[in-house]
């Protein structure tokens, strides 16, 4: 009855000797095989705790009587009630252990006795504080995905711990699995970095650890798993300014042009004439993945005209047109004719020909030829009209005509002449020059200029200067005090235009004087002179 009340109450019993600091475990005590039979009562519901059993006590079956419990080696408390005999089980069951874990009290019941006084644990050894591990990289983001591979950045941790950063670990994982694998073999310390050999149409997620001796970082992971596929690029032609204008090649040259363009992945290349494919045996295409060249290897004219280029990539298309002219010289002008002639001139007028050249034309040529020499002179270049007027004909020849057409490559290879010569007749007028009377040039010397006094220095070089005239050109005698200065190298004389000049190199002052000009021719003669003084150096 002692077990059945206590087993009904929910009362708590002593905690054995063998272990001092468990506790009561939180599942209620099992139910004891005829139990129901003895009390006429059902046991407790699952949900309420209940007291279990203490430990290494066996529980009594139906109809044994209950083993009285061994005594405890300590004494318990003065308010901890006396130890209840508890009935001891069959020797097939075993008895429940109580956890590890400490139960709180059951919220309804009597309350629990208070657990026997425990000896003093030992104070733990205070541990070392462990280096924490780096933080996680920021700003992880894609910077270029191709067919195959993807490449990413990410910026440093704020936080690399005290043992440093050793590098880091890039993990990828395909979406809708859990599987995470290294990309990279070793921890690197670059912030950027490619993952190579991925399946195009793949998606995968990815991120990167931060690794340091103290450990990995918490991972920094991409929003957004990422599409293995490259990105397109859209198609557009990069057209040369010289080749927005009309391209312009003479017959027989080479036509080599290169217009870049961009796309991603290699776009596809259209070349058409006239909406249709052009003709590879005259021209030669080579497209690379930055541009294309057009090759035709001798021009004539029938290469002439606009051609298109599309490029291409699934469906969207960039387009641009080449206008390129194949010129040559024009034909001769037609129907050239003499339409008058009266004087010393002559009309000419012609029309256009048949063939410019594939270019317009510029103007005309106008060419004579004198019947008594038979050579070409050209009269006229660039007229623009079909008509003209050629004049200062000298009287008394017969001219020939010809015209040629210009374009803007050159002169026509032939020339339209005219069928009939212009004769420029004689005139019975006599031509009586003008009497113009002759006037008496003669004059005796005059000096229009007279020499002027000079003072020098000693050494240093002088001149002497007078301008006269005369007619017939008189002559010029020089003189020193009144004798006449003859091949002396001491002196230059000249006279150039009237004037006359005496230089005197490195003089003395011996060499001053009175120095007299005179000049001579059969009218008569005239005389100046001049002063000169040297003085010696200071």
């Amino acid at each position: 009855q002692i077990w059945r009340r206590d087993l009904c109450s929910g009362a708590r019993t002593p905690k054995q000797d063998g272990d001092p600091g468990a506790e009561t475990p939180k599942h209620p005590l099992p139910q004891p095989p005829g139990f129901a039979a003895m009390t006429g009562k059902t046991a407790p519901p699952a949900t309420d705790p209940a007291p279990a059993a203490p430990k290494n006590e066996p529980v009594p079956t139906p109809g044994e009587e209950p083993t009285p419990a061994p005594a405890a080696e300590e004494p318990p408390a003065p308010e901890h009630p006396p130890a209840v005999e508890q009935p001891t089980a069959p020797a097939d069951e075993p008895a429940p252990v109580p956890t590890a874990e400490a139960t709180p009290a059951p919220e309804e019941g009597p309350p629990a006795p208070p657990a026997e006084p425990q000896a003093p644990a030992p104070e733990p050894v205070p541990e070392k504080p462990k280096a924490e591990p780096p933080s996680s990289p920021l700003s992880l983001t894609v910077e270029e995905v191709s067919e195959n591979s993807v490449t990413l950045t990410w910026k440093a941790p704020e936080q690399t711990g005290q043992s440093g950063l050793d590098g880091y670990v890039v993990e990828i994982c395909k979406d809708g699995s859990t599987d995470w694998t290294a990309a990279n073999e070793e921890p690197f310390l670059s912030t950027r970095y490619t993952i190579q050999d991925l399946g195009s149409g793949d998606k995968i997620h990815v991120r990167v650890k931060a690794v340091s001796a103290s450990g990995a970082s918490v991972p920094a992971t991409l929003g957004q798993p990422v599409l293995i596929r490259e990105i397109l690029q859209l198609p557009r032609i990069r057209m040369p300014r010289h080749l927005r204008q009309t391209y312009v090649r003479h017959v027989g040259d080479a036509v080599n042009m290169m217009i870049p363009f961009q796309g991603k992945p290699k776009p596809e290349v259209i070349w058409t004439k006239g909406d249709q494919p052009l003709d590879t045996s005259r021209i030669n295409i080579r497209n690379t993945e930055k541009d294309t060249i057009f090759y035709i290897r001798e021009a004539q004219r029938s290469d002439s005209g606009k051609y298109e280029l599309a490029v291409r990539i699934n469906g969207a298309e960039d387009k641009a047109t080449l206008d390129i002219r194949v010129i040559e010289p024009p034909g001769p002008p037609q129907n050239l004719k003499l339409v008058d002639v009266w004087g010393f001139n002559v009309a000419l007028e012609w029309t256009p020909p048949l063939d410019n050249g594939n270019s317009e034309i510029k103007g005309y040529t106008v060419q004579k030829s004198d019947k008594k020499s038979g050579k070409w002179f050209t009269a006229l270049e660039r007229c623009t009209r079909t008509s003209c007027t050629i004049s200062d004909l000298i009287i008394g020849n017969t001219y020939s005509f010809r015209v040629f057409a210009e374009n803007a490559c050159g002169l026509s290879e032939k020339a339209a002449v005219t069928s009939g010569v212009a004769h420029i007749k004689k005139t019975k007028t006599a031509y009586q020059p003008e009497k113009i009377p002759q006037r008496d040039m003669m004059e005796p010397p005059k000096f229009t200029q007279p020499l002027t006094d000079r003072t020098t220095t000693r050494g240093y070089s002088t001149h002497l200067f007078c301008c006269v005239r005369g007619f017939p050109q008189p002559k010029i005698i020089w003189m020193k005090n009144q004798m006449e200065i003859r091949e002396d190298p001491k002196y230059i004389a000249m006279i150039e235009q009237g004037v006359c000049s005496l230089e005197i190199r490195k003089p003395n002052p011996f060499d001053g004087g009175i120095y007299t000009c005179k000049a001579v021719n059969p009218l008569g003669e005239a005389s100046v002179d001049c002063k000169l003084d040297v003085k010696g150096k200071i």
